[in-house]
């Protein structure tokens, strides 16, 4: 008698955006995996076409999504239509894909996940690279008239550089991703400028760029334009701003009276000089108005809840701790508010150099593990290099330990009084559950932990 072996009926497409996502995340053995190989092999399968006529692509260690979000403004005042792709997400995947500022639905980006599904055969994608090609091919069926890029890690192996920019950005250059980048300014600068092409502009935003960088962006040929070189320069007078901008002829462009924005400043010039630099010279008034509405969420973001100043912040290296730290300073001038500051940082990142510079500006500190983050630091990893971090300042440093973000933010309500600063900062993954806690105006019980 034959035998007949039964076999397993082919597993059924994914159908929500959940499921999508969960495998996408389960199927690739690293989350992280540099390279343009594969992504570029499927880009060929899909024959993809370019996003947009015109190209912004935006690097950096910091600000990169300030940028987008000021030429996001910019455009649109102009009557131009953009479409943006920026990571990661704060509280749905949606909002990595944007048209003209708006996340696309669940059903675009299914649509385009499984046009990838069909064209990318035995080829292996991460998480990003799939997104990634998902973004190119929303932007282009929505026939906007800018798509504005941003990298995800890097630049010169990153998915998005499979797309040869009209304009190339690169906001700041500063320690972070070291065991993908480089040890140094020089390594990961070398790895950002790999978005420049010959004969293209190159916005640097970094006052203080490495040599090396410098020198690779010689060697592709990029045009540079380096801000506090010249023509391109940014001045703070006062609460004013004056901004000078060079055209692609090599003209001065004057901007004055500028409103201090909420977002870094240093990512509101490089988008105005992008958007010069690709012969879109937006006007003083557009500028004036990018500059006083833009904002993001989880950059400074400030919300005042239950009579508390909620500030959110995914700051999360040294250098954007800085720029946190001063601005704190310049909230508090001239008025004794204390500071309730919730911290859960990843576990790969620098935590002592991102805590240092706050150590002065915080009063109590409510420290949290990280839950949905498989790198996240445990709150008492957090609290040894905080209390070690404030005793190298001269000081004790205040602090309790949490289970995660959201109960740590219940604790510092409880701890605080109307009218003080409860800022909560360290990643993604910390902002994230408070920033959706505050949208959903419920508060669970602390489960303080000594």
């Amino acid at each position: 008698m034959r035998m007949t072996t039964a076999t397993q009926p082919p597993s059924p497409s994914p159908q929500t955006l959940p499921d999508w996502l969960a495998l996408l995340e389960a199927r690739h053995p690293v989350a992280i995996e540099l390279g343009l190989e594969r992504v570029a092999a499927v880009a060929a399968r899909l024959q993809l076409p370019r996003p947009a006529p015109r190209v912004v692509t935006v690097a950096g260690t910091n600000g990169k999504g300030s940028c987008v979000a000021f030429m996001e403004a910019l455009l649109a005042t102009a009557g131009l239509r953009s479409g943006s792709y920026t990571s990661p997400h704060l509280l749905a995947y949606n909002e990595r894909v944007r048209i003209d500022g708006v996340p696309v639905t669940d059903a675009v980006l299914c649509a385009a996940f499984a046009r990838i599904e069909t064209a990318r055969g035995d080829t292996r994608l991460t998480y990003f690279e799939t997104g990634t090609l998902a973004a190119l091919l929303i932007l282009a069926d929505a026939g906007v008239d800018v798509a504005l890029l941003e990298v995800g890690m890097g630049g010169r192996l990153d998915a998005v550089n499979i797309v040869a920019p009209d304009v190339a950005v690169i906001t700041s250059i500063a320690l972070d991703h070291q065991a993908w980048l480089g040890a140094d300014r020089d390594a990961i600068g070398v790895e950002k400028a790999g978005i420049a092409r010959t004969e293209v502009p190159l916005i640097c935003g970094d006052p203080e760029p490495p040599a090396a960088m410098l020198a690779a962006l010689k060697n592709i040929g990029a045009r540079i334009v380096q801000l506090g070189g010249a023509g391109f320069s940014l001045y703070q007078c006062g609460a004013e701003i004056e901004l000078v901008c060079i055209t692609a002829g090599g003209q001065p462009l004057h901007y004055r009276g500028l409103p201090t924005p909420r977002l870094p400043s240093v990512s509101a010039a490089c988008a105005v000089q992008a958007l010069v630099s690709l012969g879109l010279t937006p006007d003083a008034a557009q500028v004036a108005r990018a500059f006083a509405d833009t904002c993001l969420a989880g950059r400074f973001q400030e919300i005042i809840w239950k009579g508390r100043r909620v500030i959110l912040d995914v700051a999360h290296n040294p250098a954007a701790a800085a720029l946190l730290a001063e601005r704190l300073r310049r909230l508090k001038r001239g008025a004794e508010t204390a500071v309730h500051a919730v911290v859960g940082v990843l576990g790969d990142k620098d935590i002592a150099g991102v805590l240092a510079p706050l150590v002065p500006e915080v009063d109590r500190w409510h420290c949290c593990a990280l839950p949905d983050a498989m790198r996240g630091a445990s709150a008492n990893q957090i609290a040894g290099l905080l209390y070690n971090a404030a005793a190298n300042q001269g000081v004790v440093a205040v602090s309790d330990c949490h289970l995660n973000p959201a109960a740590a933010f219940a604790t510092a309500l409880g701890a605080s009084r109307p009218g003080e600063v409860i800022l909560v900062f360290g990643s993604f993954y910390t902002v994230a559950p408070v920033l959706a806690l505050l949208g959903n105006d419920t508060a669970p019980a602390g489960d303080y932990n000594p």
